[in-house]
């Protein structure tokens, strides 16, 4: 058996859980459930896969079912995963290596999130540090949970070889509002214990910004960057274009060029670039616009699938459509392949 185990804590998860654990199997990996308070048929389906299966009294509290669920592992080294995430891709001697060199850093693991937009299939990736030796790491946070060392020093992450489909955003709307309307609430009673803190703003805006309560997004966003944040973490680098995206939300176009002043700092992403050619079409600068449209449509790094690619060259054709040049829209729109906004202005144009 692989030395390492694969935590996963769960409730009511049976839409879920089987193809969480089918695509675990094949690994040789210790596979320990911890269920919450299930009145489904997850436990029935897990059952099929390992037997290494407790329950954890639900409070609140989701780094404690996690750290709960750590402890019944028979190895230190933990992959933590929920039910809705499923292994895409896994290099497993690599993974080894990775064990050896780095016994005391977290990997982070790179997780595409699936999701609907403009009434298509489409992704957002983002690596996330699931990977640890227990013995030197723990959860912390009663929701969006992070691994932090025991010892409080801090942390180093390397990226794990390690690739992982989430499907949870799969959920209807009524569950996805109900989802973030508890976890506001678990926010908001941690920073009334713990006080001010940058992440735990950035997880609000980002509940707030689903739920389309904009104006509490823009807040929860503005407290967050108030704060002293590091600009190398990912959660800082979405908390700024969050920002950014909510003020254009809000019609505070003139506001949003303020994120200029960022430039030099956050540029290095496609997800930047492409927000800075929106704020820039949003005040009426086209080739300013065009310019940044075109720029990240060259960028190798990103996190929201589409904005270094036909996202981008998308937004170039309408601007050309707007201005009367319709030969330079229809091929910029050809750029786009399959993309649904596309095809239907080229329909149209042609």
């Amino acid at each position: 058996m692989f030395p390492l185990s694969v935590c996963i804590i769960a409730k009511n998860e049976e839409a879920h859980i089987e193809e969480c654990l089918k695509r675990l199997v094949p690994y040789g990996f210790e596979i320990v459930l911890t269920d919450t308070g299930s009145t489904d048929q997850t436990l029935a389906a897990a059952a099929k896969y390992t037997d290494r299966i407790f329950h954890f009294d639900w409070c609140d509290d989701f780094s404690a079912a996690r750290n709960f669920c750590m402890e019944k592992a028979s190895h230190n080294w933990i992959l933590s995963l929920d039910c809705d995430e499923y292994i895409e891709n896994l290099e497993l001697s690599a993974l080894g290596r990775c064990m050896e060199q780095y016994p005391d850093r977290t990997g982070r693991i790179l997780i595409r999130n699936r999701f609907w937009q403009n009434g298509e299939t489409a992704f957002e990736q983002v690596r996330v540090s699931r990977l640890a030796d227990r013995r030197y790491f723990h959860f912390a946070g009663a929701v969006h949970e992070q691994l932090e060392r025991r010892d409080h020093t801090i942390k180093a992450v390397y990226d794990a070889p390690v690739t992982i489909l989430h499907v949870g955003y799969d959920e209807t709307e009524a569950d996805m509002q109900e989802k973030c309307r508890r976890n506001i609430t678990l926010l908001a009673a941690q920073l009334d214990r713990e006080g001010p803190d940058p992440y735990l703003y950035f997880q609000m805006g980002q509940c707030f910004r689903r739920l389309g309560e904009t104006e509490k997004a823009f807040e929860s966003f503005d407290a967050g960057l108030s704060m002293e944040v590091d600009p190398s973490m990912d959660y800082v680098k979405t908390m700024v274009e969050s920002y950014g995206y909510t003020l254009l939300d809000l019609k505070r176009n003139r506001e949003a060029l303020g994120l200029l002043d960022l430039y030099d700092v956050f540029a290095h992403r496609a997800d930047y670039v492409f927000l800075m050619g929106l704020i820039y079409m949003n005040n009426g600068l086209f080739d300013e616009a065009i310019g940044q449209f075109k720029k990240a449509s060259t960028m190798e790094e990103f996190s929201v699938d589409g904005v270094n690619s036909y996202m981008a060259n998308y937004n170039i054709g309408v601007i050309y459509e707007c201005t009367g040049r319709l030969s330079d829209a229809s091929a910029y729109y050809k750029k786009c392949g399959s993309y649904a906004p596309a095809l239907e202005r080229l329909k149209t144009l042609l």
